[in-house]
């Protein structure tokens, strides 16, 4: 397995409540980073720096177990790259 990106340490808003986690895995199919995986029947953060802060696990938790302010600083700088766009910051105050 290739290592993932990381592009700035303990920066991301991810979090995950495992007393509330039934380990139904649907974070697991779409996270694209593959931050987090299941052990002992729970799902736990494991590439915390490598998530970019896309949302899909929350919004896709339907017990809201997995948490993640999406879109936010550097992750929105990365996909801005991403996307071709010229102007790219970690500012969460500029609208793109």
């Amino acid at each position: 397995m290739m290592k993932p990106m990381i592009y700035l340490r303990d920066v991301v808003t991810l979090s995950h409540n495992p007393e509330i986690c039934n380990g139904c895995g649907i974070c697991l199919s779409v996270c694209p980073r593959q931050v987090l995986r299941r052990s002992n029947g729970k799902i736990e953060i494991v590439l915390r720096d490598a998530c970019i802060e896309c949302g899909a696990c929350q919004r896709n938790c339907p017990l809201g177990a997995v948490t993640v302010s999406a879109g936010v600083g550097c992750a929105r700088a990365i996909i801005n790259q991403m996307l071709g766009r010229k102007q790219v910051s970690c500012d969460t105050d500029k609208s793109w």
